[in-house]
Order: C-alpha cells, then sequence, then structure tokens
C-alpha cells in the first residue's frame, strides 16, 4: 500500500512483547510515526482503566478505541469520549440465562467505564464469585450475580477454567443468535460480549471520521478473533506470525510476531 494516513494496532499479543512491555524498536518507530504527522490509534480489547500504561510510554496521546470498539476514549485528555456500545440490564439478563444453558459451569463479569479512565469511587469491572480473572485484575469488585447483570455495561466477560475460549464462543454463538456479538483476545476459557455490530472497525471507522481519513489509507494490526472486524476494514490489515489461525487467513500480510518487533518492521518501510 502507499504510506499509510492512519495507523491502527491491537496493543496484547500485537504492539507489546510476550513481557507486556513496548520494545525500544517499537518505541522508535512510533516515534517517527507522530513526529510525521501520521495518527497512530491504539484498539484494543483493553477497557481505559487499561490503556494509560500503555499509552504514556508510547508517546500516544490522541484517540483510542477501547473494549473492542464500544468505548471511544482521548489518551492525552483521560477522557472517555463516546459509548459506541452498550449492553442494557435487559439484554445482559437474558445473555446471561442463555450462556449458563448453554455454557454449565460459566461466570460472569461486567466492565463499566465513568467518565475517566479511573473515577474515584466508580467500579469498572465487577464479578460474580469464582469468576476466574486470567489477566490477574486487582481492581475488580466481587459482588452477586445480579449486581454484575443489574447495570449497563460496555462487555461481559464470560469465563470457564475448563474450556478454550473457542469452544466457548462456538456454544454462545449457537444460542444467542447474532443478538450480540462474540469475540475473545485470549485462548485460555474467556470470551468477551458486546452489543450487536459493536466491534474494533466500527470504533476505528468513528475515528477515521473524524480525522477525515479513508479506510483504504489505514494499516490495521492484530492477532485475535477481536481483530479480525478491523482487519478486514482496514485498507492493509496485517496479521501478527503470532496469531490466532483464523487472523492469519483472513490478512493481507502476515509480519514478524510480537516477540520479534513485527509492527515495528512493517511501519519502517516509511518511518
Amino acid at each position: 500500500m502507499e504510506k499509510p494516513r492512519l495507523i491502527a494496532s491491537d496493543v496484547d499479543g500485537t504492539l507489546l512483547t510476550p513481557l507486556e512491555k513496548l520494545s525500544e524498536r517499537t518505541r522508535g518507530v512510533v516515534r517517527r510515526v507522530l513526529a510525521d504527522g501520521v495518527p497512530f490509534v491504539l484498539a484494543s480489547g483493553r477497557p481505559p482503566r487499561y490503556i494509560p500504561s500503555v499509552a504514556k510510554p508510547a508517546g500516544l496521546t490522541g484517540y483510542t478505541v477501547c473494549a473492542n470498539g464500544a468505548v471511544l476514549y482521548d489518551a492525552g485528555a483521560d477522557r472517555v469520549l463516546e459509548v459506541l456500545g452498550k449492553l442494557t440490564p435487559e439484554l445482559l439478563h437474558d445473555v446471561g440465562v442463555a450462556l449458563r444453558t448453554a455454557i454449565p459451569g460459566c461466570r460472569f463479569a461486567a466492565e463499566r467505564v465513568g467518565e475517566r479512565a479511573l473515577d474515584p469511587g466508580f467500579q469498572n469491572l465487577v464479578a460474580e464469585p469464582s469468576y476466574f480473572n486470567p489477566w490477574g485484575d486487582t481492581d475488580c469488585h466481587t459482588v452477586p450475580l445480579a449486581e454484575v447483570l443489574g447495570h449497563d455495561a460496555v462487555k461481559l466477560l464470560v469465563s470457564h477454567t475448563e474450556m478454550t475460549s473457542d469452544a466457548m464462543a462456538e456454544a454462545a454463538r449457537e444460542v444467542l443468535d447474532g443478538s450480540v456479538d462474540i469475540t475473545f483476545s485470549a485462548g485460555g476459557g474467556l470470551i468477551e460480549v458486546a452489543a450487536h455490530g459493536v466491534t474494533k472497525a466500527t470504533g476505528l471507522a468513528e475515528v477515521a471520521e473524524r480525522l477525515g481519513i479513508p479506510a483504504e489509507r489505514t494499516i490495521a494490526f492484530g492477532d485475535m478473533p477481536n481483530d479480525l472486524e478491523m482487519l478486514r476494514w482496514a485498507g492493509h490489515g496485517v496479521a501478527m506470525a503470532n496469531a490466532h489461525p483464523e487472523v492469519l487467513a483472513t490478512a493481507d500480510e502476515i509480519t514478524a510476531p510480537n516477540s520479534e518487533d513485527g509492527v515495528a518492521q512493517v511501519l519502517e518501510r516509511w518511518f
């Protein structure tokens, strides 16, 4: 493709190393991208509260697509600009009932957002007892199931300690029949449920519209099924060598793994 006018990258398994760090090579290419006036957008399954720890070391202060497209966040101002998709209590209840039947033994958590990445006194992540949190999130608040499903959320997290994410997603899609979007960003028994039609692609399209940049001049990087729609939407979709098989089959290009600065290797063609 021609030199991109907009760059979007997933975070975990893509921009960060396997140790969840930014390498010096990647920091350097991000600095050159920004110095050239090209926006670099993080597009992550992570909610806003996870973003500052990545955006600050990378020097990113602009738009960020969070929670798989459900939230548009300004990293520089630490402000949630817009909630692009939410799950209502009624929908959460119906989804919960269906998934408890389809995936016996599953447990639920809900991700919510305030006005900033972290609002004092606001419970961003709430989970029912016995919910397995693969990310070891210390900000998770244990509450009754009714509380998990009883308020608007940007994402419903469903965990199971004895299933793969692929198997869980297949079972969930069979019973939910397109009423919500189901994806995952980790393979070990965790799926993520969002409002129907809300993906990283829709979030990135909102950013592109605000910036006046067409999809065909956008390059996007990713590694997991929650990146699929974004890679298809972008003019050039790049999968990491460590990506999920479906992502590898979908991308326009496959770069080196995140352990070898695959994002930087591609961007160094222009920056």
